[in-house]
């Protein structure tokens, strides 16, 4: 018996390594562009408000199209969205390369690519997570959506580390190249990828009916609910912080872009840190609300402590620690909405989260640029995190959320 049930509790098939491998080259890609961006937009322009525009770039098609996207991506081959995504951006930024090389790139061509960047993001992203559950068994969907982060997070070391240096090394256009190349390959790489179709992808449906449907399924789970709505504010006081770290680095004396790129490398090997050990070790669904809950506190306690200190190794130390609770926070959100969300609602609700909680991301980083032109922007950094910790107080008395949390697919159906 044991022998038979074996092959099926593997995590570790074809289609999770094609789409693991495939996700680890554009991630890196991406890391290295937004770094190389964001300091070649400063130079360029000296405006950390500039510079949050066309960061909030690729945001707003997120939050205009998510819920839209995700009807489509449960009617539709996910797999041929992410081959189609991937091509997109591909040629895109490829141009976007080719265009600074020769020396024509301009602010506005940065604005445009950020636009389709996120449209393609609107639809790639939540192909990539309701698939999860299609290609990999349900009692490995904590370690899948692990080892997907573990992706994100080896690409925020590698890239932001190298980043700083390679740019002054290599210089923005090689690097803008770079990520166009890295989205072609995981184009390649996707291309061998077998998805299961879900049941509704060949019925007949309503477009306005099928959005509403989604709506009404969060709507009505309470702790789902609950739960997106702490995503949403999580990521807009994160967000004015994080955007704000590249101009800090930059106007503080004996920091500068490469000690940026050494911290942000550090924080994210924190989220590696605490990303192995949730694909490693297995949480049992009893201690799940308890884990998130304490590791969102003292990710924000260690982070907020973090932007005070003068010394650069103290500061790097509590960065790493702080991103190893913030990465134990990102794997129990993504796997609990994963594991509760029947396979025909996936796409409508993760596009749904997208949009919500990507919703006050523009609005974050366009008010975190305009309050560094105004007050010192350590303080700013400093108040989003404060803010951010503050959110998970809340959680150790909320029953419902923390039966949500719980859920365990071994015991309970899944939620309709």
């Amino acid at each position: 018996m044991k022998k038979t049930r074996e092959p099926k509790d593997r995590l570790w098939t074809p289609n999770f390594f094609l789409l693991w491998q495939g996700q680890l080259v554009s991630a890196l890609g991406d890391s290295i562009y937004e770094i190389a961006l964001t300091f070649w937009i400063l130079y360029e322009t000296g405006s950390p408000g500039m510079m949050g525009a066309v960061l909030a770039a690729s945001t707003f098609p997120k939050v205009l199209i998510s819920s839209f996207a995700g009807v489509i991506i449960d009617r539709t081959d996910r797999r041929k969205i992410i081959l189609i995504m991937d091509f997109i951006r591909g040629l895109c930024i490829t141009f976007v390369g080719i265009a600074a090389i020769f020396g024509f790139m301009q602010i506005w061509m940065a604005f445009v690519a950020g636009i389709i960047l996120g449209i393609c993001g609107a639809f790639f992203n939540p192909a990539v997570t309701s698939s999860i559950p299609d290609i990999v068994p349900s009692s490995r969907i904590v370690q899948a959506s692990a080892n997907l982060s573990i992706v994100r997070a080896i690409s925020q070391i590698i890239g932001p580390s190298s980043g700083g240096m390679l740019y002054h090394f290599v210089g923005p256009p090689i690097l803008f190249l770079t990520n166009g190349i890295s989205y072609i390959i995981s184009f390649i790489l996707s291309f061998f990828m077998k998805i299961p179709k879900s049941t509704s992808q060949d019925q007949q449906y309503n477009f306005w009916q099928d959005m509403k449907e989604g709506f009404s399924y969060i709507w009505k789970i309470k702790g789902l609910r609950d739960l997106i709505i702490l995503t949403c504010f999580l990521n807009f006081f994160a967000t004015i912080s994080i955007v704000l770290l590249a101009p800090m680095f930059k106007n503080t004396e004996n920091l500068g872009e490469a000690k940026y790129g050494i911290a942000l490398a550090i924080f994210t090997l924190g989220m590696l840190a605490g990303m192995i050990f949730t694909s490693v070790f297995r949480i049992k669904p009893e201690n799940k609300s308890l884990i998130l809950a304490v590791s969102g506190l003292l990710a924000g306690i260690f982070l907020t402590i973090a932007v005070t200190m003068n010394n650069f190794i103290f500061m790097i130390s509590l960065l790493f620690i702080g991103g190893m609770f913030n990465a134990v926070v990102n794997v129990l959100i993504e796997s609990t909405i994963q594991l509760t969300v029947i396979q025909e609602m996936r796409g409508k609700v993760a596009s749904i989260k997208g949009t919500l909680s990507m919703g006050l991301a523009p609005l974050a980083m366009i008010l975190g640029g305009l309050l560094a032109e105004f007050y010192p922007i350590k303080y700013v950094v400093l108040s989003g995190f404060i803010a951010m910790t503050l959110l998970f107080i809340p959680l150790f008395f909320l029953k419902s959320f923390s039966e949500f949390i719980q859920f365990n697919p071994e015991q309970k159906k899944v939620m309709q």
